[in-house]
């Protein structure tokens, strides 16, 4: 397929270099620097300083558009945000290294860019009279003649408009000639007043800054602006326009087109006559509690370094799966300084969602961190944070809350069945996945193995691995040292099927067997006793190293949500876009079977079977399947 001239941005193969067009400027400050007798560069620097300044505004606005727990009833918008809008955005700083690469031209070739004064009041007058004159016309009607003729739309300004939802970094998101236009259009204020003579430094950054935090504003798709404002001053909303006035152009098109001031779309008949009611209903509403959620995924933080692992730090590093990046370190005091704010301050709040078969689905975060689990004063505090999230839940309808990880742990809370015992009225249903994540393990299994080996057996998952596959006439060797729990276990098989459980109390023992079920952390050296050809089957967080070459690992267990789900825009810690823990994908098939039980404390054997097939039903298939 042929692409338009002018489309492509000329640097778009060099994917992070891009950022090495830079180079000049830096080389060429760092130079007049060094040299006593070159002349002051300093522009490159300013140059420099803007474009780190405009990148950081962009995604300040996206963390805050991104902000759930601040947001979520402002939306105006209700979509998720995916993958797809995510990767169609990825290089939305293009046009701040254009707009660089301008600036250094328009420096050669003006003179009056020369010794700049730091303050000039005339300039921002001019600077002003300029934009509202200039800018503000010629942008709506080179915005007009994008949207109506047909060849500049489909092959030029449609990339900007086939982001579903709004963010900050949809700005950014077009082609080249586009922002080619629109950046030389918006340089006209700065240009103008530098030739009349009127021009410093703090103009060109207030109108850089300011011009940036406006586009931003429109695109931020949370309504900030209080409708009261316009009520006491009416002519306002001809002089500054709302988000939810620029998200109605991204929903009906050919409407609201100003760069900022609906004055121009009012002259040009093209003011959408739904503007005011919807941004007074919206901004009314905020107050409101929204939508409820079917299913809520109550998860916590694993460590500091994951916690920017989030949609409302950095939307593109969380639509991957999670691994430590080098040049996020300098963020670490931040986000260590922000775990203990939550610690002291925060309680549950909402991270991410998105829909399933009409159903709203939400991840809700615990406020604590993986170590604090294991903090012996913390327990009661972070069981108070969950039974208080399960609290929440029961008082606005959420029908199902499923419990990650250390939320349900054994000696924390019985694996929920603590917060179930002590309000027996609950009408949410509270569910720890187990079952599911069991039943993946079982099936990664072989049918035809004769022999596993298993640690970490007395936990939920252990005894119920365990007993399932004696009764498929499984051998399996259960590490464990206390003979009390073995025999508990063993007891709990049929009659005919107890000779299949086996204790054992050194790992030498499953030196001949390759098949091993690992629940509970194991060091290189126990894996050593294994032999080669192994497979590590594992249950455990954190997952054991890979320290054996000569053997393979499985990956925690996981399933992928079905084809058809809406809004799904984030990885789940370190799994692979749209693929969940199993006991995520656990609460998810107990919403949409419409189970009335709870699922917490010990596993029952006898369901695994049936909620594996409840999952395949529903089109929630294993990974190992794909």
């Amino acid at each position: 397929m042929a692409v338009a001239p002018l489309s492509a941005w000329p640097w778009e193969n060099l994917g992070f270099y891009k950022y090495l067009l830079y180079g000049p400027l830096v080389g060429k400050f760092v130079y007049s620097r060094m040299q006593e007798e070159s002349p002051d560069e300093t522009w490159c620097l300013h140059i420099l300083i803007i474009s780190i300044f405009r990148g950081i505004i962009y995604l300040l606005w996206n963390v805050y558009s991104n902000m759930l727990f601040l947001t979520r009833n402002r939306r105006i918008i209700q979509k998720g945000i995916d993958f797809k809008q995510i990767d169609t955005e990825w290089d939305w700083d293009n046009f701040i290294i254009l707009q660089a690469l301008m600036a250094s031209m328009a420096y050669y070739m003006f003179p009056c860019f020369e010794n700049l004064p730091l303050w000039n009041t005339k300039g921002f007058i001019a600077l002003l009279i300029l934009h509202v004159t200039v800018t503000e016309p010629l942008y709506y009607f080179l915005h007009r003649h994008f949207h109506k003729n047909h060849s500049l739309f489909t092959n030029y300004h449609s990339l900007h408009h086939s982001s579903p939802v709004p963010q900050a970094t949809t700005a950014g998101n077009a082609t080249f000639l586009e922002h080619l236009v629109f950046s030389t259009v918006t340089a006209v204020p700065i240009l103008g007043a530098s030739v009349m003579g009127y021009a410093s430094t703090s103009m060109i950054y207030a109108y850089v800054f300011v011009f940036d935090c406006l586009r931003c504003l429109g695109h931020c798709n949370a309504e900030i602006i209080p409708h009261k404002l316009f009520k006491t001053l009416p002519f306002l909303r001809y002089l500054l326009y709302t988000p939810t006035y620029h998200s109605l152009h991204h929903t009906e098109m050919d409407t609201n087109l100003c760069l900022f001031m609906p004055l121009f779309d009012a002259l040009g008949n093209t003011l959408n006559s739904k503007s005011w009611q919807l941004h007074e209903k919206i901004t009314s509403a905020s107050g409101n509690k929204g939508r409820v959620p079917d299913f809520v995924f109550l998860a916590h933080v694993v460590d500091v370094t994951s916690s920017m692992h989030i949609p409302c730090f950095l939307r593109s590093m969380a639509s991957l799966p999670f691994e430590t990046r080098l040049f996020l370190l300098p963020c670490w005091p931040i986000a260590f300084v922000f775990m203990l704010m939550l610690w002291a301050w925060s309680k549950t709040f909402l991270v991410s969602f998105y829909y399933l078969r009409g159903r709203l689905h939400q991840t809700w975060a615990v406020p604590r961190y993986g170590f604090q689990y294991f903090l012996p004063f913390a327990r009661d505090g972070i069981n108070k944070q969950i039974e208080e999230a399960i609290l929440r839940a029961d008082r606005i309808g959420v029908k199902v809350i499923s419990l990650a990880a250390l939320n349900k742990n054994e000696s924390l809370n019985g694996g929920g069945i603590l917060f179930v015992n002590k309000h027996p009225n609950l009408r949410v249903r509270v569910v720890h996945g187990n079952t599911l994540t069991a039943a993946v393990i079982l099936n990664e299994i072989p049918k035809d193995i004769k022999e596993v080996f298993l640690t970490g057996a007395t936990s939920k998952l252990g005894r119920a691995i365990a007993l399932y596959l004696c009764q498929r006439k499984v051998r399996v060797m259960m590490l464990t040292l206390s003979a009390e729990r073995f025999q508990n276990i063993q007891q709990e098989a049929p009659v005919e099927c107890q000779n299949y459980l086996v204790q054992v109390t050194k790992y030498q023992a499953a030196q001949n067997c390759k098949t091993w079920i690992v629940g509970k952390w194991i060091t290189p050296r126990e894996q050593s006793w294994a032999p080669s050809g192994t497979h590590f089957h594992q249950f455990v967080v954190p997952p054991i190293l890979h320290f054996r070459r000569d053997c393979t690992y499985g990956d925690l267990a996981a399933m992928r949500l079905p084809d058809d789900v809406e809004g799904l825009g984030s990885c789940e810690y370190t799994m692979e876009r749209g693929v969940v823990h199993a006991c995520h994908a656990g609460g998810v098939v107990h919403s949409l079977e419409g189970w009335s039980h709870h699922e917490v404390g010990a596993l029952d054997v006898d369901k695994i079977d049936l909620v594996w097939n409840a999952a395949i039903k529903h089109g929630i298939r294993p990974v190992s399947s794909l």
